[in-house]
């Protein structure tokens, strides 16, 4: 289902302080009904804290916030019973069957007992864990205790879902689980606010997102609009020995539209890798190693900061 135009989180000039600390400096986003927006960006960029803002967790500084046409300085407590929370960590009662997380879950919503069973049942199938509905949650493997978290969150049938870093700590396989999940859970029309600083997350599961640094937004729009934005359409990245990289002497600006120095390798942002590759050799530059990849998230955000996203 495609995103509407319809708003249902509206922004302008969102600001959260600690004391002297600036978290989120005045940033501007609207995220639309049925889409999945992103905030990227490192760990201290401000991202969970403007979702906690957005949560009704954190009160605002400053500026304006609209949460499903409510402000949350006044209607918390209405735009709670309207959202889905899945916190950074896995808070689930270990004490407690998979089962019991979701229907105690559900009592703080006021939902009668047969139709939290019912919605519990069903969710549990979503994130293919019924057969898992009588065990205890303390075994369960950490993919297993975040899809658990996502269903808990669906258990109020929820306007808006906010998920806070949703796969950091698990292991590939389970990370590309929990996104099929959250790739279907969009599919239903559900709307998604996902914060990451995995680059190939956003690039899977946003429609739109943000790019943030040091408290601000720095860029906005579709993954393939701030790649075609800020990078080239591939990138060739190259290691050469110390020795090599002090002797260059220019020679790589010669062949590519922008070179990137990075400790451990160089990034020659190209329109054909091979091309590029075929011209270093030409040069008679010795290579430790190269590869030839398409640009990423990653190449924006280190174009846009001057620093790689996973430093």
């Amino acid at each position: 289902m495609p995103p509407s135009e319809e708003v249902l989180v509206h922004a302008r000039g969102l600001t959260k302080r600690f004391g002297d600390f600036t978290a989120v400096n005045g940033i501007d986003f609207d995220v639309r009904v049925g889409e999945a927006f992103g905030f990227l960006g490192p760990n201290g960029a401000g991202k969970t804290s403007t979702m906690r803002m957005i949560a009704c967790s954190s009160p605002i500084t400053g500026g304006d916030l609209s949460v499903i046409g409510m402000d949350p300085r006044s209607r918390a407590a209405q735009i709670k019973s309207c959202i889905g929370v899945v916190p950074q960590l896995d808070n689930l009662d270990a004490e407690l069957t998979v089962r019991e997380n979701l229907l105690m879950y559900a009592r703080y919503f006021d939902i009668p007992g047969a139709v939290a069973r019912q919605r519990a049942d069903e969710l549990l199938e979503f994130v293919q864990l019924n057969e898992r509905a009588d065990d205890q949650v303390e075994p369960l493997s950490g993919g297993m205790k975040r899809r658990l978290t996502i269903a808990r969150s669906l258990i109020n049938e929820p306007e808006l879902v906010i998920l806070d870093e949703p796969t950091t700590g698990l292991d590939p396989q389970a990370r590309h689980l929990v996104w099929e999940r959250l790739y279907r859970l969009k599919q239903r029309g559900a709307t998604l606010i996902i914060t990451t600083h995995y680059m190939d997350e956003a690039e899977q599961l946003c429609d739109r997102l943000v790019v943030m640094d040091k408290a601000e937004i720095v860029a906005e729009g579709s993954p393939r609009d701030l790649i075609e934005r800020y990078a080239t359409r591939e990138v060739l990245e190259i290691r050469v020995s110390d020795a090599v990289r002090a002797a260059l002497d220019g020679r790589l600006e010669t062949i590519a539209e922008r070179v990137e120095e990075l400790p451990d390798r160089l990034l020659l942002y190209v329109g054909d890798g091979e091309e590029a590759l075929e011209a270093v050799h030409r040069h008679e530059i010795a290579l430790e190693s190269a590869l030839v990849r398409r640009a990423t998230l990653e190449d924006v955000f280190l174009r846009l900061t001057g620093r790689s996203l996973v430093e």
